[in-house]
């Protein structure tokens, strides 16, 4: 496992939650950005990871889909519930 090597940006409010609850699952990275894909939504690995370290904007599409896939609600990936 690497460690991210830059700190946490401030682009968006859902990466750290999103990495949470991927790793809760036992998912990989590849594994959600597969599930991404068959939801319809192109992501590259760079960019799950930009993404994770809260580097990059998350669009609402990929809101719903990583909310999806991960089987959290919205409200848990903004912070606004636990």
């Amino acid at each position: 496992m690497r460690l991210r090597k830059q700190e946490l940006g401030d682009r968006n409010l859902v990466g750290a939650r999103v990495e949470a609850a991927r790793k809760k699952r036992g998912m990989k990275q590849k594994e959600l950005l597969a599930q991404l894909q068959v939801n319809g939504v192109d992501m590259n690995a760079s960019g799950l990871s930009k993404l994770e370290g809260q580097i990059r904007y998350v669009t609402d599409v990929e809101l719903v889909a990583l909310a999806d896939i991960l089987e959290v609600s919205v409200d848990y990936l903004l912070g606004r519930t636990m």
